[in-house]
């Protein structure tokens, strides 16, 4: 029964605050500044029922100037949180309302007489930095801290000087109940939805990076802010390229342009996490892709193979654009460094002999062809039918024996599960 009530309550809460997202909202307002706006309306206007109710029950109770003191909040929290929907002015808001939650229980313990006699409702002053600690940066949580501890402190020096009221016991011992109660509901629910949120923009922000860079060097950036590169003594590297690309492009709009390059790359997209092999970037409407980094694979050339026969075949089959497109495919097979340079904006790249080859062979290529060299084709040659082109002139290589690979040797395609995992 406990559980189900505190899962309603929290989603009460939740409700509350989604609510209280569109007070003071600015389509311009960040992640951060949203969800602290959210929270500190949240917590303003969730608690006015009940700072109604202690004030009708106070008044009830025959103790007019306690009963006028959340009273005074009621009044007061609406009217300012109606200026702040106005100005959208945060830190006024923000302020003046942790002020009055940090004083006005304060203000009810010294008019009913002390801690006990107010069953201490001065634990409402707690919310104050707790929801500081939300709303703000900590140092100014550490300032509302120390007001509470202070006025905790000065209570306890004016305790003997107090007057009781004279409230009855059952009154007393039930309104500790409520006060320690309520406080508790309320910042379960406060805390619940901003670990909710925190979760969420945790998760977008690592699917955002892990977008970006591979999995072990994210996590190796995250750990630790230094230079990452290795040396990966077997590896290979693809490249592809529209043939053509230049006039095209001339001929059609900015937009139909990146809508056309973006389909035809999250085609390839799709390939590539086939194959568990890694997209390492793209220039322009060059698509570079990467195996056996940053994870070592013996079956580096073979799953760059199988996916270029792959990438040529859905350029044949389909229409990207409402334009057939050619590409040319090469590939080459060697040692290559790897790894992330620079502080901003950065990429997990490669460098080194193999990848300069890898883009020759692409660009001295033939449309619609998979050209290969001679470090690729001895790892494939026994699965895939490979013809020899014989040795093409490479600017700064000289002349360099090469292969175009025709299809695979059996009838199947080679299903992922044959290739190491992601």
């Amino acid at each position: 029964m406990q559980a189900r009530w505190l899962t309603w309550l929290s989603g009460q809460a939740e409700a509350l605050v989604v609510q209280a997202g569109r007070v003071g909202a600015d389509p311009e307002d960040g992640n951060e500044t949203a969800l602290q706006k959210r929270l500190t309306v949240a917590l303003c206007v969730g608690t006015l029922p009940l700072t109604v109710l202690w004030s009708a029950i106070y008044l009830f109770a025959g103790v007019p100037v306690a009963a006028a003191i959340p009273a005074f909040y009621s009044v007061f929290t609406p009217i300012n949180t109606a200026v702040f929907a106005w100005t959208r002015n945060l830190e006024f808001y923000r302020f003046t309302q942790l002020l009055l939650i940090l004083i006005l229980p304060w203000l009810v313990t010294i008019a009913l007489g002390g801690f006990r006699e107010s069953s201490i409702v001065i634990i409402w002053a707690a919310l104050c930095p707790l929801g500081s600690l939300l709303l703000e940066d900590i140092r100014r949580t550490l300032l509302w801290i120390l007001g509470f501890v202070a006025l905790l402190a000065l209570t306890a020096l004016l305790q003997p000087h107090l007057t009781p009221i004279g409230l009855p016991d059952a009154f007393v011992t039930w309104f500790f109940v409520l006060n320690v109660g309520s406080v508790i509901a309320i910042v379960f629910g406060l805390l619940r939805y901003f670990v909710g949120r925190r979760n969420f923009f945790q998760e977008r922000s690592e699917m955002l990076l892990l977008n970006i860079l591979p999995k072990e060097i994210s996590e190796a950036l995250k750990a630790e802010q230094r230079t990452i590169a290795a040396q990966y003594d077997a590896a290979s590297i693809l490249f592809a390229d529209v043939v053509a690309f230049t006039p095209m492009a001339a001929s059609m709009t900015p937009l139909s342009l990146v809508d056309l390059l973006n389909e035809v790359f999250q085609c390839f997209d799709t390939l590539v996490e086939k194959y568990g092999v890694e997209k390492i970037k793209t220039i322009g409407d060059c698509y570079m892709v990467a195996a056996g980094v940053p994870r070592e694979r013996d079956d580096h050339a073979h799953a760059l193979v199988d996916l270029a026969l792959d990438m040529r075949a859905e350029v044949d089959r389909r229409v990207f654009g409402g334009r057939k497109l050619a590409f040319r495919i090469g590939i080459n097979s060697g040692p290559v460094v790897a790894g992330v340079i620079g502080r901003k904006k950065f990429i997990y790249d490669l460098w080194g002999e193999t990848v300069n080859m890898a883009s020759r062979m692409e660009s001295h290529g033939q449309s619609g062809t998979i050209q290969i060299t001679r470090g690729t084709f001895d790892l494939v040659k026994d699965d895939f039918d490979c013809e020899a082109r014989g040795l093409v002139d490479v600017k700064g290589a000289g002349r360099v024996e090469t292969w175009h690979v025709i299809g695979r040797k059996r009838s199947e395609v080679l299903e992922p599960s044959r290739l190491a995992s992601a």
